[in-house]
């Protein structure tokens, strides 16, 4: 059977899903009227190892595609798209990095590759097939050739010009913000500069929409996203000074778009919040309070958060006491696709005023 065929989307899904992402859409164009949105995550058994995916770019494939079906028999807001996974080490591959495979585990970058900060005026932007950017153009032709109707390819990940940053310089790089700060930030401009061509040539190949892009199971205002994820590792300080000017810049260079942060620095998320051309932000809720960063948001941001059913937060979501910033997905879990649906259905029922 062609993949194309593997996975059908029939005219019930279809009209159903152009529900869904005029919903999601509601998140930015009217955020004090929209509804929350709700992903439900069902376990998958007999799906391809890792191994076997970076194998073959079809079993690849058919494992992301195997993946959506859950999310069509519950019928949860979870948007039909699938990724070519090469892990978070791309832009740091580019550079030079190696990237390294854990045992079914996802790909993750190798050591360091600038042995004093001074070495990053010797360092060039990298050309748009390098590391495995080539690799990944092959695959994503291949994916298009088979994708089933109405399933959409979402970005690959791309970090952040910190994140990478790091990665290229190593744990060295925490002393080069006081032994070097100015090569600290040539390497970010560096990193964002190349960041800026990928993403636009990532996206020539997958999409034609100036506005949306789809990105963890979801609708999104923009073009890409970023992932601030070691920013807990610096101050918020030195994120406004040496950070913030990266990020802005690649936002203003897309347009819009939004952050990832599984940190924990409180502080820094006000910071992240200050970036003009933020449309979304997902985080860890482990470190940080709905309640809090509903407060501190502006209306124009969407929240995403991960609420397992044994979190203290589901719970209070599920009696209803939500907050009064409507525009936030929520993502949970479910050990079977019956309760999947009944946990969707009690969360939507638990919102105040309905579900639109």
């Amino acid at each position: 059977m062609s993949l194309r065929d593997y996975l059908r989307l029939d005219d019930y899904q279809q009209r159903r899903f152009e529900d869904v992402y005029a919903r999601y859409r509601m998140l930015y164009d009217d955020p004090a009227n929209c509804s929350p949105m709700f992903s439900v995550y069902v376990p998958q058994d007999g799906r391809a190892t890792v191994e076997q995916q970076l194998a073959d770019p079809l079993v690849m494939l058919k494992s992301c595609l195997d993946g959506l079906r859950p999310h069509l028999e519950v019928e949860d807001d979870s948007v039909p798209t699938v990724r070519v996974e090469f892990g978070t080490a791309q832009v740091a591959a580019a550079f030079g990095c190696s990237i390294v495979f854990p045992e079914n585990s996802p790909a993750a970058a190798g050591p360091s590759v600038l042995e004093r900060a001074e070495d990053v005026y010797e360092l060039e932007k990298p050309p748009l097939d390098a590391g495995w950017y080539g690799k990944l153009a092959d695959w994503t032709e291949l994916w298009l050739e088979n994708l089933p109707e109405g399933v959409h390819i979402q970005h690959p990940d791309i970090q952040s010009a910190f994140n990478s940053a790091h990665l290229v310089r190593g744990n060295d790089i925490l002393l080069d913000f006081y032994d070097n700060p100015e090569a600290v930030e040539a390497l970010l401009d560096l990193v964002t500069d190349f960041m800026v061509d990928i993403t636009r040539h990532v996206r020539s190949m997958i999409t034609h929409d100036e506005d949306w892009f789809f990105d963890w199971g979801a609708l999104w205002r923009g073009k890409a996203r970023i992932s601030n994820c070691s920013m807990h590792m610096i101050s918020p300080e030195f994120y406004h000074r040496f950070v913030m000017p990266r990020d802005r810049r690649f936002f203003d260079e897309m347009g819009v778009g939004r952050m990832h942060y599984c940190g924990t620095f409180g502080e820094v998320i006000r910071e992240f919040f200050e970036v003009p051309n933020i449309s979304g932000l997902d985080y860890d809720s482990v470190h940080h309070d709905l309640y809090e960063l509903c407060e501190m948001a502006p209306e124009r941001v969407t929240l995403l958060l991960y609420a397992p059913q044994y979190m203290p937060i589901f719970g209070r979501l599920v009696s209803g006491d939500w907050p009064k910033k409507r525009n936030l997905i929520i993502q949970t879990n479910a050990s079977s696709v019956d309760e999947g649906k009944d946990i969707l259905d009690r969360l939507r029922r638990s919102v105040p005023g309905g579900v639109g």
